[in-house]
């Protein structure tokens, strides 16, 4: 970087070199030289990043779960493969980072209401058809062998 060069600028051109810029003053305890209010704001936003994956895995994990139960004469390897990743996904964030597991938690009911939503858009099934509470367990949901049963017909 020229001497004259801000990291600020250097943040919002080239952010894999103010990433390695950043590190390596770290490591060389230059903390004057550090582009603070940039890496305090990446910091947050790795949280912000793990949350959302999280939402977004157990979102489509009901969806999945949901279209298992109520859309069984459609069921596939697919489907089956879907709801397989996305647990391991959690399974792997959950790992990763355990003070996440509040948070699965605390975000479950509004996952569900998308899903349930999702679900009456992709099977074209009315949304009543689904119920309105969520109808598995966390235990259920994070179960790697639990498929839920299928539903008697809807008429």
């Amino acid at each position: 970087m020229k001497a004259d060069a801000k990291p600020t600028s250097l943040y919002h051109s080239d952010f894999v070199h103010w990433v390695q810029m950043t590190v390596e003053q770290l490591r060389s305890h230059a903390y004057a030289e550090v582009d603070w209010a940039n890496l305090i704001e990446e910091i947050e936003d790795m949280s912000r990043r793990e949350r959302k994956a999280l939402r977004s895995n157990l979102r489509i994990l009901l969806l999945h779960l949901l279209k298992w139960q109520y859309q069984s004469e459609h069921r596939s390897g697919s489907w089956k493969s879907s709801i397989r990743e996305h647990r391991q996904r959690i399974h792997d964030d959950l790992d990763d980072s355990p003070s996440l597991r509040p948070y699965l938690t605390e975000i479950l009911h509004d996952c569900y209401v998308k899903a349930r939503l999702l679900a009456a858009d992709e099977t074209e099934l009315a949304k009543t058809v689904f119920p309105a509470q969520l109808p598995y367990s966390v235990e259920q949901i994070l179960d790697g062998d639990f498929l839920p049963e299928a539903e008697p017909d809807q008429d």
